[in-house]
């Protein structure tokens, strides 16, 4: 039988309202529908006291059983549970319908539950994170990534769940989307990627989308997603995060300015630039230092990580991470398949969060040089199936002459060609985008399709 009694003092230590909470259930106890306004908002563990909890988790039972929520099976449960005998638990229940002082303002009092139970998480949070920074055992860093990570989660609750819309209202947002379509077509349809053939079908990256690039090494994965993010940088004016677990800083802008200013990467590695070189290579500076792009090279790096780091972004446009299958999990995961997965939905959970496409790079499995036919399928993603189930867009890249023999006619006929496979697509059409190679300088560019023999 719960203990009903409370002292000023001990509640004083704590943030609550128990009036709140008794208004909230006592207004259900008259009007069981209002269940229904409040179910979106609260949950059991809001309530502060325990036989609060117990009556609110009661009156969830009836209405999942389609029972009515009343004095007489409201009672009849609580004393089956253990938490009441019948003439305590009914005395109890009179006093909460008695307490409510208008059965209108039940959201008020909700919210003012889930205020209090939202400061007495940050309160508990306080006391972890002071407590793991006098211990002072582990990593600086991890210490200040779990604390940002336990805010977050607090803050992450406190978002209401959304009710339902009426089409009506859905059919008026889809006329106001059209006609900003037709007036500023370029903010509202998305990130492109500012390849033409690829964005026809990807009618740019929405916020929110996981986008996956695929392909065996040395078809130019990384030098695609980083033309991209720098063509986002230049021309969205927005910050670009690169999460780079296999190559170093360093290696990344140089491939950078390789791109960006047509110098040859041989020689750049090097150093024997010629003269011509430096005045691209100070040219492709020149540009490349006004952007806002942000790279992180931390091996092994987890999402509680990332997701730290990009909340201290301001006026985030793209996340590129290279690549999937070298991120860590959060927890310990001994099958290799199932940490994937998890990584995979934590990053989807993570575009939707911060509302921003994230671009990640995957390999693909050797299945693909055991066909005649080399184009990547889905099938050919490595270690997960759940990868294709959480991107919302699936490219691969492909290139003709790369397993074309010496002497093939093709080989030389394609040498500047590259092939993005739009495999998944969950905002539109799937297909084949052709792109123009330059190997010398990893960089993709648009094709030119206009001039034909």
């Amino acid at each position: 039988m719960a203990d009903l009694t409370y002292t000023e003092d001990s509640l004083r230590q704590v943030p609550q309202s128990i009036e709140a909470e008794q208004s909230v259930l006592g207004a259900i106890l008259i009007d069981p529908s209002k269940i229904n306004e409040v179910t979106g908002i609260l949950k059991s563990t809001d309530f502060y006291l325990e036989h609060h909890i117990k009556i609110f988790e009661a009156m969830q039972a009836l209405m999942l059983e389609s029972r009515s929520i009343d004095l007489v099976t409201l009672v009849d449960t609580l004393v089956s549970q253990g938490t009441y005998t019948e003439a305590g638990g009914k005395a109890y229940i009179k006093t909460l319908a008695e307490s409510v002082p208008s059965l209108a303002n039940i959201r008020d009092y909700a919210r003012i539950v889930k205020d209090k139970a939202q400061l007495r998480r940050l309160s508990e949070a306080a006391v972890d994170i002071n407590k793991m920074a006098l211990e002072g055992e582990g990593d600086v860093d991890k210490i200040i990534d779990t604390a940002e990570q336990k805010i977050f989660s607090i803050a992450r609750e406190n978002l209401e769940s959304k009710n339902f819309t009426h089409i009506r209202e859905a059919i008026m947002s889809n006329y106001s989307h059209l006609q900003d379509l037709k007036t500023n077509k370029e903010e509202v349809m998305g990130t492109p990627t500012y390849f033409v053939d690829v964005d026809r079908y990807l009618v740019g990256m929405g916020a929110g989308d996981l986008i996956l690039i695929g392909a065996r090494p040395g078809m130019g994965k990384t030098s695609f997603a980083l033309n991209i993010a720098v063509n986002v940088a230049c021309r969205k004016q927005k910050s670009v995060a690169i999460f780079s677990l296999e190559m170093s800083t360093d290696q990344l802008v140089s491939r950078m300015l390789c791109s960006e200013g047509c110098i040859d990467s041989n020689r750049m590695r090097t150093g024997e630039l010629e003269e011509n070189d430096w005045i691209n290579l100070s040219r492709a500076a020149d540009v490349l230092v006004k952007t806002d792009i942000l790279i992180d090279d931390t091996a092994g790096i987890t999402i509680t990580s990332m997701k730290a780091k990009l909340r201290r972004v301001k006026n985030l446009g793209l996340v590129v991470i290279d690549y999937l299958q070298l991120m860590q999990s959060d927890r310990r995961i001994d099958n290799k398949v199932q940490e994937v997965a998890e990584i995979s939905r934590n990053l989807k959970l993570m575009a939707k969060d911060l509302k921003v496409p994230v671009i990640c790079l995957s390999q693909l499995s050797r299945s693909v040089e055991g066909r005649s036919e080399k184009m990547p399928l889905l099938s050919d993603l490595r270690d997960s199936g759940a990868i294709e189930q959480d991107a919302d867009a699936v490219m691969f890249l492909y290139r003709p002459d790369y397993y074309a023999k010496e002497g093939d006619k093709n080989k030389e006929q394609n040498q500047n060609i590259a092939e993005c496979n739009v495999a998944k697509n969950r905002h539109g059409s799937t297909g084949t985008a052709k792109l123009g190679w330059f190997g010398q300088y990893t960089k993709f560019t648009n094709l030119d399709t206009t001039h034909t023999e």
